[in-house]
């Protein structure tokens, strides 16, 4: 039972720290960011619903091509005997090399057959994560300018320095909001080969898992300074 994510329970949990966002920063860019995830969350339920599915078509194409392979390389086996009739050693060495070229390509093509499925799933998973991967920076994007420091600290601002109107309360909500919207982020990706086990896949999912990872770390570092701050509940 817990061995596998669920997309409705994950789903339900983004809608919930949806709101949560919204709630307390109405219209905010963190919260159509939050959307946005939302967006790619169902279609993630879709194409990992997808992923499952077998692409009959493909597989048909496939065991056809398979067993014409077969028939071919059975008759050229039949027939390779008469080489041995031949006069001289040439010829005989001609046909074996010819004959084994053969078969080399006849494998190659059906590998590339039997793998086409696969690749064509590859394509739209992998698709669909770089899309996760982008969402990542932008939730970067939005704490990038929130700084602890700042807001505990005495200095002056520039004409173009950033507005921080948040109270430290607000920081501290802020940046969990979005180290919670990195952590669904990644689970996301892992839905990707929750049932396609691809190794190509599986690679850009784990490059998304570790990118918001180092992502939440950084957040996590401004939290800190906040709740060592004096003062702090």
């Amino acid at each position: 039972m817990y061995r596998r994510l669920s997309e409705r329970q994950l789903l339900s949990t983004l809608d919930t720290l949806i709101r949560r966002i919204e709630e307390r920063f109405p219209d905010s860019g963190l919260g159509r960011v939050s959307r946005e995830l939302r967006a790619l969350g169902d279609e993630a339920a879709r194409h990992t619903a997808w992923l499952r599915r077998p692409i009959w078509p493909l597989r048909v194409a496939a065991g056809l091509f398979v067993v014409a392979v077969a028939v071919l390389l059975g008759i050229a086996v039949a027939a390779f005997p008469a080489f041995t009739t031949v006069d001289g050693w040439s010829e005989l060495f001609q046909g074996t090399e010819a004959l084994v070229q053969d078969i080399v390509f006849l494998g190659i093509a059906t590998w590339f057959v039997i793998t086409l499925e696969s690749r064509f799933k590859r394509r739209r998973a992998l698709g669909a994560i770089h899309g996760l991967r982008s969402v990542a920076h932008i939730v970067d994007m939005h704490q990038l300018t929130k700084d602890p420091e700042r807001l505990l600290a005495v200095g002056s601002d520039t004409a173009s320095s950033p507005v921080r109107n948040m109270t430290r309360e607000q920081l501290a909500r802020y940046l969990d909001y979005c180290s919670e919207l990195l952590a669904v982020n990644s689970k996301l990706a892992a839905l990707y080969v929750q049932d396609f086990n691809d190794p190509v896949v599986l690679e850009a999912v784990s490059e998304v898992e570790a990118l918001c990872g180092d992502l939440s770390g950084k957040i996590w570092q401004k939290i800190t300074l906040l709740d060592r701050a004096p003062g702090t509940a």
